[in-house]
């Protein structure tokens, strides 16, 4: 069953690798965290500061490309942690068939953010993800 979530907080740390991204369940107390690369924290990171680009960056580029090809964006679902890896699928509409692209989930919460969607996580994933913490 999939869960609502929204982004709580981002955790950058310009000297290490690992950038940290904390999702909240929307209408509950469950939570779980996901390490990010440099690139993708900080492109969450100015969006939801509201800072402008002058041209279209990589997350940009790809809410443009789908929406030039006449998909329309829906959501994200964070689907699967296997082996300590999350696996994602931004979901769309197109010509009024659902489509799944597969992801990482790090750009599918940059896309997220870029375009509004909503987040969801598969309840198993966040029980999942609060085990091995």
């Amino acid at each position: 069953m999939p869960v609502l979530m929204e982004l709580r907080r981002i955790t950058i740390n310009e000297i290490h690798d690992s950038q940290i991204i904390l999702l909240r369940e929307v209408d509950g107390e469950r939570e779980f965290s996901i390490v990010i690369g440099l690139f993708e924290a900080m492109s969450i990171d100015r969006r939801i500061r509201g800072v402008q680009f002058p041209r279209p960056m990589t997350h940009d580029l790809i809410c443009s490309v789908i929406d030039l090809l006449g998909g329309d964006l829906q959501d994200i679902f964070i689907n699967e942690l296997r082996d300590h890896t999350y696996f994602c699928k931004l979901r769309l509409r197109r010509e009024g068939e659902s489509v799944e692209v597969d992801c990482r989930p790090s750009d599918a919460i940059a896309i997220a953010v870029t375009a509004k969607l909503p987040i969801y996580v598969a309840a198993d994933v966040i029980e999942e993800s609060n085990e091995e913490a």
